[in-house]
């Protein structure tokens, strides 16, 4: 049975870890708000954009056209963007999407693909090389520490494309969390380069039901446009990823909050229980010694 001391200290340690938690958790809502308002208000430019290039691909010269959208002759090797958060304390946050990577490297192996990952997010770079050290080409790490930038999705954009160009790969795809809401994040597959066109046509109210005339052709124009495309994605993803991540961690510091007092209680019921025991036997001790005099 552990000492009284010991109780103690182990109450005031758990009420420290609870004041940290609470104030993780307030952190965390505050963010939560604002990151959620970039998230929503960046849905529409990027479905809007999906549109605009799925119109754009009716007309264009298919494989003859730009190769960001035509792709290459072979789909062989593969590219996979994990997006994770370069903390954790977020419940299972960055397991979630670590897992989608593994299940897609999995399944892409057993089809004789060859697979490379780019991790964005020092969280997934640490899981993934534990198993697929070999796969990892890059590692960027900070592009969330504050505020999600453009500029840092673009850089991105540009590193992947002049990779691609460079035949380094056929098909790159980023793994995230779309955010739904505190308590919920999806993981989402979207394919970037080559633009997925079928996913485009797909959405409500797509561009291509419409009859339009481009000036210059629709070839120059996707070729200034499917760069930006991919930048715009990317931007996008951070940002989902990002309002996801401050949903997790104010759901999992709300949950160690409310644990970390449950455990206080009962350490309390423990602590005044063996006091009382302890306070018991010694009043017997000085009963059973008047009683021998």
């Amino acid at each position: 049975m552990p000492s009284l001391k010991d109780l103690k200290i182990r109450i005031n340690s758990v009420k420290s870890t609870q004041k940290i938690t609470s104030a993780m958790k307030m952190v965390a809502a505050a963010k939560l708000r604002r990151a959620q308002e970039q998230a929503e208000a960046a849905r529409p430019y990027s479905e809007r954009m999906d549109r605009m290039i799925a119109s754009l691909a009716d007309n264009s010269s298919g494989f003859g056209g730009p190769r960001l959208l035509a792709g290459t002759a072979a789909y062989t090797t593969h590219m996979l963007v994990v997006m994770t958060a370069d903390r954790g304390l977020c419940g299972g946050f960055n397991t979630s999407i670590v897992r989608a990577a593994r299940n897609r490297i999995q399944m892409l192996e057993a089809e004789g693909k060859s697979v490379k990952i780019l991790c964005v997010g020092r969280k997934g770079n640490d899981q993934l090389r534990r198993d697929h050290q070999g796969l990892i080409t890059d590692s960027i790490e900070g592009v969330a520490r504050r505020t999600v930038q453009f500029t840092s999705a673009n850089e991105i954009g540009a590193k992947l494309i002049q990779r691609f160009d460079a035949g380094e790969f056929d098909v790159c795809t980023i793994i995230f969390n779309r955010f739904q809401s505190a308590m919920t994040q999806i993981v989402t597959e979207q394919q970037i380069i080559p633009a997925s066109v079928s996913a485009s046509h797909g959405r409500e109210g797509s561009a291509a039901t419409g009859l339009y005339e481009y000036e210059p052709d629709e070839d120059v124009i996707l070729s200034e446009l499917l760069p930006r495309n991919v930048a715009t994605q990317i931007f996008s993803a951070l940002l989902e990823n990002t309002a996801s991540e401050h949903g997790a961690r104010m759901t999992a510091m709300d949950n160690a909050t409310r644990n970390a007092g449950e455990m206080i209680d009962r350490l309390t019921l423990s602590y005044n229980r063996t006091r009382q025991a302890f306070i018991t036997k010694e009043l017997i001790e000085i009963i059973s010694g008047a009683e021998a005099l």
